[in-house]
């Protein structure tokens, strides 16, 4: 009888360990996802500590304490007690990490947006025929990125003809000559 009751205790202790560790990964991804779990008041308060950090100290924290709690067989309470302190030795550098992840990827640097003015002078190819009195496609390289754009021109551009953009007469339309 006393055995069954000892590996209670020990399924018992690690059950509530990975609870915690799933817990804290489920919030994690949430958060890195960019989910407004939690948030209150203003968007980008957070308050002293992020989202992000509490989230994976929990999942580490709960993880990790499970695997102390197995290694150990925990039995007693100060058993369980050192499993918890084993889950706080993997949890403060994973806190740390996930901080420092987290508020990388916030602050990190991108190019622009590009706007219409951005068209002016692209090259492209025309892959609908250009009408004369209408629009047909082009398709134009804006950041390293290919473009399908309406186009107009002031004389017939069959397909396949290599393209310059003269003007952007909206976002999707462009005024072409053959280049």
């Amino acid at each position: 009888m006393r055995h069954i009751d000892t590996v209670q205790v020990v399924a018992t202790g690690t059950l509530i360990f990975l609870i915690i560790g799933g817990a804290g990964v489920g919030v994690l991804a949430l958060a890195l996802l960019g989910t407004e779990l939690f948030q209150f008041g203003h968007g980008d308060v957070d308050g002293p500590i992020r989202l992000e950090t509490v989230a994976g100290f929990a999942g580490a924290f709960g993880f990790g304490a499970a695997i102390v709690n197995e290694l150990l067989g925990a039995r007693t309470p100060g058993m369980v007690a050192g499993a918890a302190a084993g889950g706080l030795i993997a949890a403060v550098p994973t806190g740390w990490l996930a901080s420092r992840l987290s508020r990388a990827a916030r602050n990190m640097r991108t190019d622009p947006t590009p706007t219409r003015d951005d068209l002016v002078g692209a090259l492209g190819l025309v892959v609908t025929p250009v009408p004369v009195d209408g629009y047909g496609e082009v398709r134009v390289r804006v950041a390293g990125q290919p473009v399908k754009l309406n186009a107009r021109a002031d004389q017939p551009i069959p397909v396949g003809a290599q393209v310059f953009v003269v003007q952007a007469l909206s976002e999707t339309s462009v005024l072409v000559e053959t280049y």
